[in-house]
């Protein structure tokens, strides 16, 4: 089974205080101490982390830096090759370093000049409600953490690689980080939990696996697929198929694997129309009627 970038890890609290991520047993960390040890204390400091706080730095060692280097420079060359114009000139205003691990407020610092979004620092899966509906304030809660060593180019969870150089060079997008923030605004119109999934899975076939056609060329632009070192190679072998989206929020699909179907735009205009219409407008309402299920 393939679970690159997808499942979170869970991360608990004792009564003692003592901060604990449960790596799964495939984790390429999971039999290293010292690793587990490193993930434990970054986890605890995301956890203390207050809206206000000076967002929490961490030391990161020679190892980890030699990570980001090694996945830096090879997603970058697989960007120009495989993803949309409007995130290859995204990604080269940012200018994200390639020589370190950024902090996330070095991220920040970069992103606020260009669209006004800030990170915010995350121990692990942050709830759906929170997660969406900080984007309204443009606000993007990320993961620190990096994948083990012994595999640099594959993680069984998004990382800090997957959180900045997937999405960090997206949100650097005008167009792009508009489409999050009408997202995020739309989770304060929405009570049930059944229309906020909807939301996120429609999400996810768009900011996170979209694809859209470009001269001639399917090329992506969701974070999800920017960030796979895999995925990005093979998404053009998916099953594409037009901005839908009943069907975005209904299909049934499997976050282990590579997506085996992928909703392709024709432009970022069609994506603004069809994605961020249903973002400006979406209620339980619409949700229900979408399902064809009565309202709760």
């Amino acid at each position: 089974m393939f679970t690159e970038a997808q499942l979170y890890s869970p991360v608990t609290q004792g009564a003692d205080g003592d901060v604990t991520v449960h790596l799964s047993d495939q984790h390429p960390g999971v039999h290293d101490p010292v690793y587990r040890s490193r993930r434990n204390a970054i986890a605890a400091m995301a956890l203390e982390y207050r809206p206000g706080d000076p967002v929490p730095r961490v030391d990161y060692t020679a190892a980890e830096q030699q990570v980001w280097q090694i996945v830096s420079r090879e997603l970058a060359r697989k960007r120009e090759k495989y993803a949309c114009t409007e995130v290859i000139e995204a990604a080269e205003r940012l200018g994200l370093p390639s020589d370190h691990i950024p902090q996330l407020d070095e991220v920040t610092a970069k992103l606020v000049p260009l669209t006004g979004f800030r990170y915010a620092p995350a121990a692990g899966l942050v709830p759906l409600r929170q997660f969406f509906g900080s984007f309204a304030d443009r606000t993007f809660h990320s993961t620190q953490y990096i994948r083990h060593h012994s595999a640099p180019l594959y993680t069984p969870e998004p990382d800090a690689i997957h959180e900045i150089l997937g999405h960090a060079n997206q949100l650097a997008s005008p167009r792009f980080a508009a489409l999050y923030e009408t997202a995020g605004a739309a989770v304060s119109r929405l009570e049930t939990e059944r229309a906020l999934k909807f939301l996120a899975d429609v999400f996810w076939f768009s900011m996170e696996f979209g694809v859209l056609r470009e001269h001639g060329e399917v090329r992506c632009y969701g974070a999800g697929l920017l960030s796979s070192y895999g995925e990005i190679e093979e998404f053009r072998d998916a099953d594409l198929r037009p901005l839908d989206i009943h069907a975005m929020g209904t299909v049934t699909y499997d976050i282990t694997h590579y997506q085996p179907v992928l909703y392709c735009a024709e432009s970022i205009t069609e994506i603004e129309d069809v994605v961020g219409e249903f973002f400006e407008t979406v209620t339980d309402e619409t949700v229900a009627r979408l399902k064809g299920v009565q309202p709760i």
